[in-house]
């Protein structure tokens, strides 16, 4: 997984925003090698899902291609239409934490046709960023209230200074 700062911001943007998804498989393969333990443990894989409003305007989903690659590279089955973003939602880039969290709850579920698919089963989860976690968080509600017996996320890139606390214990 990357830092998301200035250094790799452009080119998670690039590939997010400017339609540069050659960039998936290598992107993939990072992310393969920072999570070996959680790829030999899962049995499904599946992206957060785009509105597909968004979808039509971008034209792709960028975790969804991640998640491609990524099965290509690691033998796990990926579901790309597994889940669905039932309704709209804003960007989340400038809202608070607890903006984002009220943006996405109760925005994904599973759809009918795989209902079955995760009962039961250790779900990979990708996605692009991780910022605050409200995304990543609504879509493991939406999985194991699916019946998953357990949910790991693997992102390309990390906003870590969301990540600032003070240390209580002294070094």
């Amino acid at each position: 997984m990357l830092a998301y700062d200035e250094a790799s911001a452009p080119f998670i943007l690039s590939f997010k925003h400017g339609d540069r998804t050659e960039a998936a498989s290598a992107f993939a393969r990072w992310m393969a090698r920072a999570g070996v333990d959680i790829l030999d443990n899962a049995e499904v894989m599946v992206s957060v899902p785009l509105h597909w409003t968004c979808l039509f305007r971008r034209r792709y989903n960028q975790a969804a291609l991640l998640g491609q690659s990524l099965s290509s590279i690691s033998g796990v089955p990926a579901i790309s239409d597994l889940l669905m973003r039932k309704r709209h939602t804003p960007a989340q880039g400038r809202l608070s934490p607890s903006a984002r969290r009220r943006n996405v709850n109760g925005a994904f579920q599973l759809r009918a046709k795989h209902s079955g698919a995760v009962t039961g089963k250790r779900i990979l989860l990708i996605d692009d960023v991780l910022t605050t976690g409200a995304t990543v968080s609504a879509v493991t509600r939406a999985l194991l209230a699916g019946g998953a017996a357990s949910v790991d996320v693997l992102t390309l890139g990390r906003v870590l200074k969301a990540l600032s606390f003070v240390n209580p214990l002294p070094i």
